[in-house]
């Protein structure tokens, strides 16, 4: 039996282990369908299933106000074209472990969104991350064609994390549910803006691969609903530490499922990234003021 305390951090390796699915089935649909379509089925699902649930909970949806929910939304949106982009050009633990570095960010960029300056002492845990980018990129045997461009669009992913979840603060007053369903369709306008890019094909679905997106958006909803009952009850850096087992989870599926090994390379790679990037998170457990970590893509 779980003691009270222990649930946040039970919902958060749930939540953690949700997104992990979802991310490996859309790694998994790479050589069906376009990474566009991929990521209009994640965000159309979400915002279905997120706006039933706001509808159904009673909770009031928001679409032009208040302004700084667009900040959020925004951010988010090109976050996770950018994520869904890298997840299916480079293996899905690098990027689930390059998008995982937004609490690095978020104490970087909290000078110029909050005018706060940032701790000295984050500077080296941003260093020893950037170096920890540069280990998981040498270190793959081969170069797919538009690895680098994964790996660099897997870090905007997570800076533009950073920058949503600021925004995410300063909206707590909106219920979750709306807010996540704002997210949503403003991604989805943005993921049906990237069907413009050249060499887009069109989508040929069959029904194996249909379970698999519905399979996907189910997923996607399920994390994201671990994750706002994981901060509604607990303390959210802590709870942030948790959700980095995603990476985990990640590392396991393709074992398991695609025989992949990894390299030292890659090893010590994701460990200079996650070691960080958990200090930081506790860390800010112990800062007066914190910002709820919640998941963006």
């Amino acid at each position: 039996m779980f003691r009270p305390g222990a649930l946040p951090y039970l919902w958060m390796l749930c939540g953690a282990a949700s997104f992990a699915m979802m991310s490996f089935l859309a790694a998994g649909l790479k050589d069906e369908l376009d990474w566009q379509w991929i990521a209009i089925a994640r965000t159309g699902l979400a915002m279905i299933f997120a706006a039933t649930l706001a509808i159904a909970g009673g909770a009031k949806l928001v679409f032009f106000r208040p302004a700084k929910l667009w900040m959020r939304s925004i951010a988010g949106s090109i976050s996770l074209v950018c994520g869904f982009y890298a997840m299916t050009h480079y293996p899905v633990s690098e990027v689930l472990t390059l998008t995982n570095m937004f609490p690095l960010w978020v104490a970087v960029l909290s000078l110029p969104l909050l005018g706060e300056w940032p701790p000295v002492d984050v500077w080296p845990a941003v260093v020893i991350g950037v170096i920890g980018v540069i280990l998981i990129q040498s270190g793959q045997t081969h170069e797919a064609a538009g690895s680098s461009r994964a790996v660099v669009l897997a870090v905007v992913s997570s800076l533009l994390s950073g920058v949503a979840l600021i925004g995410l603060h300063h909206v707590r007053e909106i219920d979750p549910r709306a807010i996540v369903t704002h997210f949503s369709a403003v991604a989805l306008a943005f993921a049906l803006l990237a069907l413009l890019l050249p060499g887009t094909r069109p989508p040929a679905i069959d029904l194996y691969a249909a379970f698999r997106l519905l399979g996907m958006g189910l997923f996607a909803t399920a994390g994201q609903l671990c994750l706002t009952k994981a901060f509604a009850t607990g303390p959210p850096a802590r709870v942030s530490v948790v959700g980095l087992t995603q990476i985990g989870f990640s590392m396991l599926l393709e074992m398991a499922f695609w025989q992949r090994t990894f390299g030292g390379l890659t090893l010590l790679g994701i460990a200079l990234i996650v070691a960080p990037t958990a200090w930081s998170l506790l860390r800010a457990s112990r800062s007066v003021k914190e910002i709820p970590m919640e998941e963006p893509v």
